[in-house]
């Protein structure tokens, strides 16, 4: 890591907790990959049958049906909602706020907690990153060498009619400056019963196939702050975010960029699910979620990993420019740290969760 980097990670208090980080070179020129299978996106392990991986193969994306027990789910839920009452502290947690949501699903005359970010440091939750049944999942597509990179638990609101509880389509690796594409994937587990009325995930099948497409705020999102300006303020940063993706301002959720050119009459699949179902999939699949238009908060826990042979790239110049920018300017802004660096942001997240951290 750089010199800015471990400023950042001192910030937000990693230094103080046992940390199996190794440095190593970010170069991909001393990284091989041998794949002797006909098929691209998957390792044969004896635990994906051969009609799974030729679904991912051509799909992007595989569904494993009850793979995540209940107790864990409700335990997950439990440790959620010690964050809402604010009853833990959790350094470098990101906490978002939806502010057109009148009030808290826990707390009175407080604004709803829409995702939490960058949980590595609470260990229940981080306890889904570790689980031994994702892990078996994630080594057929990664390798045995495991890098937890970026963690999730989205409580998607009910939508209030400012349409802020949707999620553009979009493809993951946009926001990641490591590579290769094809040894990232993302576990995402539904922890209650997800449908379209409450915005489930919208997949397009076999769109990981191409490449990064250039993404930007989505005209609709554009549109919607100009409608209602009286909203565009910023909540209180210290609440809202301190490293990469989103926070809402107004009818805008910021850094929830869109696909620009993607193909609307490409066929799309509503994934559907039970509690404790997970979704496996890669990260140029092109995704999105619609409005939860239903009285409840909707919820699932995702984290994103790696191979640890992965490599940082530099992202100037490239589609990934205006996200790394942002993500910067939100580091620099929240710790005042003005030569952060886009792949600093990421090297403070990562943690090893199986094998050896070879690179990343």
């Amino acid at each position: 890591m750089s010199r800015a980097a471990d400023r950042l990670k001192v910030v937000v208090n990693h230094l103080d907790r046992p940390s199996s980080f190794v440095q190593a070179s970010t170069s991909g020129q001393n990284v091989t990959y041998y794949q002797p299978q006909a098929l691209r996106y998957s390792f044969d392990n004896d635990l994906l049958s051969t009609e799974q991986r030729i679904s991912y193969e051509e799909d992007g994306f595989l569904l494993i049906k009850g793979l995540v027990s209940g107790e864990d789910i409700d335990r997950f839920r439990v440790a959620f909602e010690r964050i809402c009452r604010r009853e833990v502290q959790v350094p470098g947690l990101v906490v978002m706020r939806d502010v057109s949501i009148a009030k808290s699903e826990f707390v009175p005359n407080q604004k709803a907690i829409s995702k939490l970010q960058d949980f590595q440091e609470e260990p229940e939750l981080f306890r889904y990153c570790s689980l031994p049944q994702i892990l078996n999942y994630v080594e057929c597509f990664t390798g045995p060498n495991i890098m937890a990179m970026h963690t999730m638990l989205i409580n998607k609101p009910p939508d209030t009619g400012n349409k802020t509880s949707r999620h553009p389509m979009h493809q993951d690796l946009h926001y990641f400056p490591f590579r290769p594409a094809d040894r990232i994937v993302c576990s995402w587990t539904a922890m209650e019963k997800i449908h379209r009325q409450n915005g489930c995930l919208v997949v397009l099948p076999g769109s990981h196939h191409g490449t990064l497409k250039e993404h930007d705020y989505p005209e609709w999102e554009v549109k919607h702050t100009h409608l209602h300006p009286q909203q565009a303020r910023l909540p209180p940063l210290d609440l809202v975010t301190s490293l990469p993706f989103s926070f809402p301002q107004g009818g805008v959720n910021k850094m929830y960029h869109g696909v620009r050119d993607h193909d609307p009459n490409h066929p799309r699949v509503h994934l559907e699910m039970e509690k404790g179902d997970t979704v496996f999939f890669h990260p140029l699949l092109i995704h999105g979620s619609g409005m939860n238009q239903t009285q409840g908060f909707r919820k699932a826990i995702s984290c994103h990993y790696a191979s640890a042979d992965c490599y940082y790239i530099d992202v100037r110049g490239t589609t990934q420019e205006n996200i790394g920018q942002e993500v910067k300017e939100i580091a620099a802004r929240k710790y005042a740290v003005n030569d952060v660096t886009f792949e600093d942001t990421w090297a403070v997240r990562g943690r090893l969760v199986q094998g050896d951290r070879t690179n990343l």
